[in-house]
């Protein structure tokens, strides 16, 4: 596979968006405030790619339809409210397509983690043409972030995590999600 040009419209898809969504922390927003503290974005790489194509077994000329999160966008807000904000302004967008949504933070996963997932379609203009990529969008709090950073970090890193570590962790996100709910009540006194 040449990875190079593989990867071009996942680079340019990812700096568009961006771009794009970046005016969501800029306060330009209809909310009353600014539903956002930072945008990021990624290109998986092809180390990533490749560990995936054996451990999943997928087919090369097939990655652009089997991995939805080539391109990777993560929209941070402050309140678990935020989110859902976020949510609504990114389906009035006309630019792009929403292919897939996954709340995981009313709907945590076992392991405890939390974001909201969107899938989406976004086309890219070339010089060969325009061609449609698929990008995954996550929208979380900053200490959603800050859990699945952690857990990321011992999960993936360090190899598989013990039974206790993991049921601890589970633990610590529901308690952090308690919290970011008397925070959000907090915020609603002021």
């Amino acid at each position: 596979m040449e990875w190079t040009t593989f990867f071009e419209p996942y680079e340019q898809a990812v700096a568009e968006l961006q771009v794009k969504l970046g005016y969501l922390t800029t306060g330009q927003v209809k909310t009353g405030t600014r539903p956002v503290e930072s945008v990021t974005g990624r290109v998986k790489s092809q180390a990533s790619i490749e560990e995936k194509i054996v451990r999943r077994h997928l087919h090369e000329d097939r990655l652009a339809l089997d991995l939805q999160d080539i391109a990777g966008l993560r929209i941070m807000t402050k309140y678990i409210d935020d989110i859902y904000k976020v949510v609504e302004l990114l389906r009035k967008r006309t630019d792009f397509t929403i292919l897939e949504e996954r709340d995981y933070v009313m709907n945590a996963k076992p392991s405890g983690y939390r974001s909201y997932h969107m899938v989406i379609e976004y086309p890219v203009s070339l010089y060969s043409g325009e061609t449609k990529v698929l990008a995954e969008i996550q929208i979380r709090t900053m200490a959603m972030n800050f859990w699945a950073t952690i857990e990321h970090d011992l999960n993936y890193k360090h190899g598989e995590i013990k039974a206790e570590v993991a049921e601890k962790l589970a633990d610590i996100s529901e308690q952090t999600f308690a919290l970011e709910q008397e925070l959000s009540e907090v915020k609603e006194l002021d």
